[in-house]
């Protein structure tokens, strides 16, 4: 490798790493946290025997699961001001990936919610709970522990996922990256780059969840 691309690669090094701590990764951890808000709603009216809700967000789960992210990123962003709803490409990309969030979480959750045995149930109602005080007290702290290791996963997909904001112009690591191809004309060269960033944050991020999933077990073992 000659100088110059030595060059490129230190002059984009520091843009590419500020880019990812100040868009890439808080991006992920708002659109995660109101997606898992988004999930956990979506789970329990599913599993509740509100007709019209649990409908209404079976649609929800089966139009965002059924089309590409990318697809909705750009409805929302492109699509939206046909219609007079113009949103910032932050304001958007949050809706987007939290939404998408929502979506496949609310499967895990749910599948969590229903893994635990119906004797727990049967034990609340039996000292006096109602239906909600055993789901908040008794069922959910359980389902937690059981969704912890598929959420840490949705969540370093989330990070990669980020990356699809580039496309409605939001300014995040992978977006920085096409604009220091634009100037310097390597595009392999900054795209390698920027992908083993993206590994570098996802390998800390499997590294916590493997630390986050040794304590869930001793807990439970405990």
């Amino acid at each position: 490798m000659d100088e110059r691309k030595i060059q490129i690669l230190m002059d984009s090094l520091l843009p590419l790493l500020k880019a990812g701590v100040a868009f890439t990764i808080p991006l992920s951890l708002i659109s995660f946290a109101i997606g898992l808000i988004l999930a956990v709603l979506t789970a329990i009216v599913r599993i509740s025997s509100w007709r019209i809700p649990k409908l209404i967000f079976r649609f929800y789960v089966w139009v965002i699961r059924g089309t590409p992210l990318l697809v909705q990123l750009f409805i929302i962003f492109y699509g939206l001001p046909a219609i007079g709803i113009t949103l910032e490409p932050l304001t958007a990309a949050i809706i987007g990936f939290s939404l998408s969030v929502g979506a496949y979480s609310s499967e895990i959750v749910r599948a969590a919610i229903v893994s635990i045995p119906k004797g727990q149930w049967e034990a609340s109602f039996s000292v006096g709970m109602t239906r909600s005080q055993a789901l908040r007290r008794v069922i959910l702290p359980q389902a937690t522990r059981v969704s912890v290791p598929p959420l840490a996963n949705t969540f370093i997909g989330l990070v990669k996922d980020t990356s699809l904001a580039a496309s409605i112009t939001y300014m995040e690591m992978f977006r920085t990256s096409q604009q220091i191809v634009a100037t310097t004309y390597e595009p392999l060269l900054l795209f390698c780059e920027v992908g083993v960033i993206y590994l570098l944050f996802c390998s800390i991020l499997s590294a916590l969840q493997n630390y986050l999933e040794r304590r869930l077990a001793r807990y439970s073992a405990g």
